[in-house]
């Protein structure tokens, strides 16, 4: 399975665009959204061309293709106008052996982990910075943010296939490369 994973869309329409094109471009199964899909939140600036009546409206088509867990500015009033499930607080996924347990992060997060065994993977959004980090027990990655990335980072997303996971700019280059075998 070929998966996308972004993060943080934020309600940027902008963005969105640009990820929906790296998804046909990159020819995933999937797409995996880690929550924060229409509103800003209170404490980050307006993403650019923030509108997130589009946002729907390029999301919604695909929705088929979609798997959502929820952020924490995701509401009950933003899975009335979607029409995928975004409200799940985390997912597991066994991808080839491995054991991803995808959440946005506000809640299962390195500071607070979720009980994993060695080598799973703790798949976050949230903190808009990308990451691959070897914990004791656990593996930490997260994508990104796609509209409002922090620390000077890209506006990113991650690409999983064959046991391994890239990170990628909207534009497709490759970052960052991790696979089951090597160490972050």
């Amino acid at each position: 399975m070929r998966l996308m994973i972004a993060s943080d869309i934020h309600g940027s329409a902008f963005y969105c665009r640009q990820m929906v094109e790296a998804y046909k471009r990159e020819r995933a199964d999937r797409l995996l959204l880690l929550g924060d899909i229409l509103y800003h939140g209170p404490r980050n600036d307006l993403p650019k061309d923030y509108a997130p009546k589009e946002v729907i409206a390029m999301l919604n088509p695909i929705k088929e293709h979609l798997l959502c867990v929820r952020g924490n500015c995701d509401t009950e009033v933003d899975q009335m106008v979607l029409e995928f499930p975004i409200m799940a607080e985390y997912c597991f996924l066994e991808l080839d052996g491995q054991t991803i347990l995808a959440t946005h992060g506000h809640i299962w997060n390195p500071a607070n982990p979720p009980m994993l065994k060695e080598g799973d993977i703790l798949l976050n959004g949230h903190t808009h910075i990308p990451a691959c980090e070897e914990k004791e027990a656990y593996i930490y990655m997260n994508p990104g943010s796609v509209s409002i990335p922090k620390e000077n980072s890209a506006h990113s997303y991650m690409i999983y296939e064959n046991k391994i996971f890239e990170w990628k700019d909207l534009n497709g280059e490759v970052y960052r490369t991790w696979t089951t075998n090597m160490h972050c």
